[in-house]
């Protein structure tokens, strides 16, 4: 499977946003990118053959930089809201940083730039989360892996490992 790689935007620090299309046989394709290894847009023919975008995206690197929604991205370190923001984790508090309100929610993985690769028809977003990003203990290493299948389904693989004791909930 060829993946097209095309320039998507810049972010406000200057850094490149890159597109990942995928396509298959049946004229579906996925179009990814590295700010929140987001899935940017799904084609997918109608009934008439007509393609249709199936998702809700951004349609610049601004939005997904800026917007209040999180479309298609990657949800974390904690996917979810944790009440006042802080949790104990084998007798010792943790306090995060405080999103909305008193609570912090989601994390940050949706506005991080990840590093790509491409090899055998899938694309791999990867992202190293440091110790305490958020509060949150141990180094988090996080990889997001997308195919794109001839039977229209698209596979999703996650993997995190950590260095410490740690919480995480991904989505």
């Amino acid at each position: 499977m060829n993946i097209l790689t095309e320039k998507f935007g810049i972010t406000k620090d200057g850094r490149t946003v890159t597109a990942f299309t995928l396509k298959n046989r049946n004229g579906m394709s996925v179009k990814l990118i590295d700010l929140g290894a987001a899935i940017q847009s799904i084609i997918f023919p109608d009934r008439d053959g007509a393609p249709v975008d199936v998702t809700l995206g951004y349609d610049n690197a601004a939005g997904y930089e800026d917007g209040s929604c999180f479309y298609g991205a990657v949800v974390g370190r904690y996917a979810n809201r944790i009440k006042d923001g802080h949790f104990v984790l084998d007798g010792k508090e943790y306090q995060l940083e405080k999103t909305d309100g008193h609570n912090h929610v989601h994390g940050i993985f949706a506005k991080r730039m990840f590093d790509a690769s491409v090899k055998d028809g899938t694309v791999t977003f990867r992202y190293v989360s440091p110790d305490m990003e958020e509060g949150y203990p141990g180094n988090l290493t996080l990889e997001v892996s997308y195919r794109l299948l001839d039977d229209n389904s698209i596979v999703i693989e996650y993997e995190a490992t950590t260095d410490a004791p740690t919480i995480v909930n991904l989505t």
